[in-house]
């Protein structure tokens, strides 16, 4: 299947943290900017809203160097990963402390 990116750039309530999270300034947000959690919505192909899991996801790890930063999530139910960009306005506190440098 060829990979193709939905744009879709929604404010939301994280189901983990309960945070109310704006749309994310210049990309789509699809974690929560402030303890990074997600959601398993996506299937195949970024913003596609076809997982029939919908499951948490945890941030498991951050890679990249300050201006290329991705967080692995893990879905907490079927154990799928997937890599998501840091969002200019997500906790770097919360980032720094994944990444295990806090």
């Amino acid at each position: 299947m060829s990979k193709r990116f939905r744009v879709i750039n929604e404010a939301f309530e994280c189901a983990h943290c309960g945070h109310l999270n704006p749309k994310a300034p210049r990309t789509c947000r699809n974690h929560c900017r402030k303890c990074l959690w997600s959601l398993h919505v996506d299937k195949e192909n970024p913003g596609d809203r076809v997982s029939e899991c919908g499951a948490k996801m945890r941030p498991v790890k951050v890679q990249g160097d300050i201006d290329n930063i991705r967080i692995l999530h893990r879905c907490t139910k079927c154990d799928k990963e997937i890599w998501n960009k840091k969002a200019e306005d997500d906790d770097m506190e919360v980032v720094l402390k994944l990444s295990g440098k806090r």
